[in-house]
């Protein structure tokens, strides 16, 4: 199993290109599972989850073809993949594939929706929290579906297609609001959408539905309208940057110190992102470019926070702010509202001699003077690369365990914090 090597204190200055988003990626991936036309995604960042969900869409009858080298192509490109799902030739998401990863679950509106029936294995993905699919399924129920559960699979038909009905969130949910969102293209009459998920991602894929001849209007706001249609069409469409990446490298840049201009990352993607971290003493400014980060040594101000849905602090990158604060000059409050398991790296920022207490959904941070690199274990996705920005900032070696959770989220993440200066290494096993 690959380990990642890190030596800290080198300051990071240059520019890191920011990949397309993973969480737009694989519901954009999925649409194309509503039309036998060819949907063609650019700026599809190489990871281990958009591999995966090929493997799963090819499952379904989806030619996948690439523009090109397969992968590992130019550093500034993400890669161009053209999906054509002609003919459905399997409704069945099977458990070997969807408990690998918790978005392959998504497929179940599409296929619902195209050929009145799915049965999709109830989905696995990162250990942070229980995730119960209810309001994806509540969510169809009301737009017409009969859903079951058998054996550990969702059951869902839909004989004489969806129909037109008021979905009602009782809770926020982006993976709740794609799977309907999806569904609802293709439905008989008009679909509102209460409670909608506002992330950036909805709206991309929505503009993606949308060139596809969906009638969608309200996407990043908390009520959609969709006018269902009999049928969708092929489109073009560039994924948009990833704005999880963007803030893991301004907090890597916060932590090590140094200069580095983020390529292509949209500052009114993650506007309360910014605004933190500027609060918290690092420098930010927008460019024609992208964003640009630098810390020249000065303290880092603490900051308390708390995880809210788009346009407040996302829960994806609350472990890295964790890790960053760890320097910081006070104490800072971090408290995680939306997964009630997502502090499992801080038993594993402790080994670097992080000061950290948590209590129920708080986490209060101490910031200690020096960390000390020490081998530690990654836990899931973001944890992996908390510990990642951790290592920068310690004395010494750390090593990371288990990164394949990394390779699932962040494209050649070793490439990039290495041609700016930092001191990492992948160690294959």
């Amino acid at each position: 199993m690959d380990r990642i090597r890190i030596v800290g204190g080198r300051h990071l200055n240059g520019t890191i290109p920011i990949s397309g988003a993973k969480n737009a990626a694989l519901p954009l991936m999925i649409a194309s599972l509503l039309t036998p036309e060819t949907v063609t995604l650019k700026n599809v960042p190489n990871l281990a989850d958009v591999s995966l969900l090929i493997r799963i869409l090819r499952n379904h009858g989806t030619d996948a073809a690439f523009d090109g080298k397969r992968a590992n192509g130019h550093v500034h490109q993400g890669d161009t993949i053209h999906f054509t799902a002609r003919d459905i030739v399997d409704t069945t998401a099977p458990y070997d594939l969807v408990r690998r990863m918790r978005a392959s679950f998504w497929v179940l509106g599409p296929l619902l929706a195209r050929e009145g029936k799915a049965r999709v294995s109830l989905p696995g993905g990162c250990a942070i929290g229980t995730r119960p699919v209810d309001l994806h399924l509540t969510g169809l129920q009301a737009l017409g579906a009969d859903i079951k559960l058998d054996g550990g699979y969702v059951v869902a038909s839909a004989p004489g297609g969806l129909k037109g009905g008021v979905v009602r969130f009782p809770k926020i949910s982006v993976g709740a609001t794609h799977n309907v969102l999806m569904a609802a293209t293709l439905a008989k009459g008009e679909v509102v959408i209460e409670n909608a998920a506002c992330e950036p991602e909805v709206v991309d894929v929505a503009a993606c539905l949308s060139k596809m001849g969906a009638k969608i209007e309200g996407a990043g706001t908390p009520t959609i309208h969709i006018q269902g249609v009999d049928e969708l069409e092929g489109a073009t469409h560039t994924v948009l940057p990833d704005r999880i990446e963007t803030g893991t490298y301004a907090m890597a840049v916060a932590a090590a110190g140094g200069d580095v201009t983020l390529e292509g990352a949209r500052g009114d993607l993650l506007p309360g992102v910014l605004d933190l971290l500027r609060n918290a003493g690092v420098e930010i400014a927008e460019t024609n470019r992208g964003i640009r980060v630098t810390r020249n040594g000065a303290a880092l101000r603490p900051v308390t926070v708390e995880t809210e849905p788009f346009p407040g602090f996302p829960t994806d990158l609350q472990a890295q702010l964790m890790a960053l604060m760890c320097r910081a000059d006070g104490i800072s409050e971090i408290r995680e509202t939306i997964f009630e398991n997502r502090f499992m790296h801080v038993s594993e920022l402790t080994r670097l001699g992080a000061d950290i207490e948590v209590k129920g959904d708080m986490a209060r941070v101490k910031g200690v003077p020096r960390l000390h690199g020490a081998e530690v274990m990654a836990t899931d996705l973001r944890a992996s690369v908390s510990l990642v920005i951790a290592g920068l900032m310690a004395e010494g070696e750390t090593m990371v365990n288990r990164v394949y959770h990394l390779d699932r989220g962040f494209e050649r993440l070793e490439e990039k914090l290495g041609s700016c200066g930092a001191e990492i290494e992948r160690l294959h096993s």
